[in-house]
């Protein structure tokens, strides 16, 4: 299924993004990019914030979701070995929005760095709920730091995949299933 114009817009700005910084790109050279001129993005967007913003909530919303679906009915083992995969495909099919919310994060109007920040932590505490039961002995706060050391892993994508995504998908899946203390 195609995207949707906005979809797109979207996807040619994480790329200039990436390259060039938030602050880098402007609204005339995204539009150009986009096939449009510069105002002519102000149809779909009200401001290149705007688009910063819808990218990172997306980014957020879009990992919470497929999480919560990939972890479903599952052990916990099984729900922390799904919940890396989905995660190493986000990293790998999106390497330039990790570089984005990474770099371009102090860029994001406060009411949209607050919504992605919420997303973020529930995203976390479903990866700590699994890890729990997988180790009871485990406190939340240990839980929350094996799953913010496994993001830390998988997030280095953009910098670190130097094998073809395969061979990097499954590095990285032995790689962050063994800090978590999952056996593969």
């Amino acid at each position: 299924m195609a995207g949707t114009r906005r979809d797109e817009i979207l996807a040619i700005a994480a790329t200039l993004f990436a390259r060039r910084g938030y602050h880098g790109v402007s609204v005339a050279e995204l539009g150009k990019a986009c096939g449009m001129s510069g105002p002519a993005l102000y149809k779909h967007f009200a401001s290149k914030e705007a688009v910063l913003a819808e990218m990172l909530v997306g980014t957020s919303e879009e990992l919470l979701q497929g999480g919560r679906a990939r972890a479903r009915g599952l052990t916990p083992e099984e729900a922390l070995a799904a919940l890396v995969d989905w995660h190493i495909d986000f990293a790998l099919r999106h390497r330039a929005l990790i570089v984005v919310q990474d770099r371009d994060w102090s860029s994001l109007p406060d009411d949209a760095r607050e919504q992605v920040r919420s997303l973020q932590r529930r995203y976390v505490e479903l990866w700590a709920k699994q890890l729990r039961a997988a180790h009871p002995a485990l406190r939340p706060v240990e839980a929350r730091a094996r799953v913010h050391a496994a993001f830390g892993l998988l997030n280095s994508t953009p910098h670190s995949a130097l094998l073809p995504d395969e061979a990097m998908r499954a590095t990285l899946r032995e790689m962050a299933l063994g800090a978590l203390g999952v056996r593969p």
